[in-house]
């Protein structure tokens, strides 16, 4: 049957809003990565019902709509190829909107559609906040971000979302919404001797991990991030009695289920804080400075390099307006940092921005202090911000970096693939030189940003797609900086997640028995394959390969 067949049957029972467009499908073609999927159709459901009913529809008429399948989509920012799928793309940001914060319990209830910016309308004024998001805050929303486990610039004090995840709602392959928390043993034995899914969900899941524990919890990357793979080290603590799979569903990307409702964890925000930015003229530095200002606990240490600061200042006007400057104006602000790049003979090789914020000044004047004395003997020059609004100039240089190279670097295009791998940060200054020498080898130019006190570094190659031979590259490149990251006990992806571009390389990344372990968790909850096929098991290289954007 046709795209115009499928629309008309759905409708019948689907309240929401229902395209097949040629420009509706190459829009939702695409998300942040470097792929094309073109879909049957794009669905925007009004409320949980419509899940249901069409994931009913969908196991009914298998033998029509031979592997039709369901991708979850909120802003669309994903940069694995998480988002995009070759059968219905669900679009929650029209109609799953709620928003819900609860001080008294310092938690907020959201729909899957709750950009990020719009939450933060709404917790900040109160004085709370859910601090871990990603660096394209202004444009991501939070049922991708729970979907992905995200992190970001403060994951160095709270860690990724998974640590905010209280409670979601799913629709599960039956076609039933429920409910997922954190349970006791009493709680998870009540619930395995249901005689329906869910029990049968519970049931199949504590057995495999428990076969597996030990495997299981050796399995898990050492590393302060990681969003490769399902996280079955995080389900089930033996010493705690406690059974969780809300930290399942976290960053398994739509693949076993549907997200209609989150609630999240809130913080009060800090009062105070200060930006101490520092300057390298080399990477060499950077292990020492990040081991000697870990114990002063600092909320994060973000990094980028020369590359995106030149970005920033050919593109000074773009991001004047971001922050609501004038550019001259703005341009002023950056008279200090043009002294000290004559001090330094030249431009940094490597910026971080070291953000301390307390409750009290003197906790934040204290910390400030103990960083610049941690900083003596160490070839490094720094400045002390005291002002929010010129703090400001970096941190949006920083965010907005990617979307600098998207959009201004001319005939080339960012195309990540290697571009979130995590490792010990005492091991970056063996492990990036060897990275580097890989790509230097192949003739790729990157861009370096990241995390500098995870060792959670996003390299972005740049590169001119419209040629085989640079998309000959890829799988070539992923193979040996794959193999090297695994060689340095890191991981493939912290944060940015599997999607199209990594599942291909998961088994790599954990061995046989544990992917072996993870495609029975698909088939556990996802038995037919309708949930996002080809993302965390099941995805090939071919499949990649075929489905590089050429434009």
């Amino acid at each position: 049957m046709t795209s115009t067949d499928l629309q008309k049957n759905i409708k019948d029972f689907f309240k929401g809003d229902i395209l097949i467009d040629e420009p509706a499908l190459k829009k939702y073609s695409r998300d942040a990565s470097l792929f094309e999927v073109k879909p049957t159709l794009v669905a925007f459901p009004k409320d949980s019902s419509d899940v249901q009913n069409l994931i009913h529809f969908i196991n009914e008429n298998r033998k029509i709509y031979t592997g039709l399948s369901i991708t979850g989509r909120a802003a669309g920012t994903d940069m694995s190829g998480g988002a995009i799928g070759e059968g219905i793309i669900l679009d929650f940001t029209k109609y799953f909107k709620k928003e819900e914060v609860d001080l008294e319990e310092m938690k907020a209830t959201v729909g899957p559609g709750v950009y990020f910016r719009d939450f933060e309308k709404e917790t900040l004024p109160e004085g709370v906040s859910m601090p871990v998001y990603p660096a394209s805050k202004s444009l991501a929303a939070l049922g991708g971000m729970i979907m992905n486990n995200c992190g970001g610039e403060k994951t160095l004090r709270y860690g990724q979302i998974r640590n905010f995840v209280k409670r979601l709602k799913m629709v599960l392959a039956n076609g039933k919404e429920y409910s997922f928390r954190k349970l006791t043993m009493e709680e998870l034995n009540s619930k395995m001797e249901q005689t329906d899914f869910e029990g049968e969900i519970y049931k199949k899941t504590f057995e495999l991990i428990d076969a597996n524990y030990d495997a299981i919890q050796r399995a898990k990357p050492q590393t302060s991030k990681n969003s490769s793979g399902y996280a079955l080290w995080d389900v089930y603590n033996k010493e705690e009695g406690t059974f969780d799979l809300t930290q399942l569903f976290t960053g398994s990307q739509g693949t076993l289920g549907i997200l209609v409702e989150g609630e999240l964890g809130l913080v009060k925000v800090k009062k105070h804080d200060k930006l101490v930015s520092l300057f390298f003229k080399d990477w060499d530095e950077l292990p020492e400075v990040v081991k000697r200002l870990l114990p002063i606990e600092p909320e994060s240490m973000e990094t980028f390099d020369d590359t995106t600061m030149k970005l920033g200042i050919r593109f000074m006007p773009e991001i004047a307006k971001k922050v609501g400057k004038n550019v001259f104006s703005f341009a002023k602000q950056f008279l200090p940092e043009v002294m000290l790049g004559i001090k330094m003979l030249g431009m940094p090789k490597l910026i971080v921005l070291v953000q301390v914020t307390e409750d009290t000044k003197y906790e934040v004047d204290e910390k400030v202090e103990k960083i610049l004395e941690s900083l003596e003997g160490i070839k490094v020059w720094h400045r002390v911000i005291d002002t929010p609004e010129e703090a400001e100039k970096y941190w949006v240089m920083r965010r907005e970096s990617f979307n600098l190279l998207r959009n201004h670097v001319k005939n080339k295009k960012t195309a990540p693939f290697i571009d979130d791998f995590c490792v010990l940060p005492e091991k970056l200054p063996e492990f990036l030189p060897r990275l580097l020498g890989i790509l230097k080898m192949h003739d790729i130019k990157v861009n370096i940003a990241g995390h500098a006190g995870s060792g959670n570094l996003h390299i972005i190659p740049l590169m001119d797609l419209s040629k085989e031979s640079e998309r000959a590259k890829i799988p070539k490149v992923s193979d040996e900086v794959y193999d090297l990251i695994i060689q340095y006990g890191g991981t493939i992806t912290a944060e940015h997640n599997d999607g199209i571009i990594r599942t291909p390389y998961i088994e790599k990344m954990f061995g046989t028995q544990i992917y072996d372990l993870f495609k029975k968790v698909k088939e556990i909850f996802d038995p037919n394959n309708i949930f996002n096929p080809g993302k965390k098991v099941g995805g090939s290289i071919e499949y990649l390969k075929d489905h590089i954007s050429k434009e």
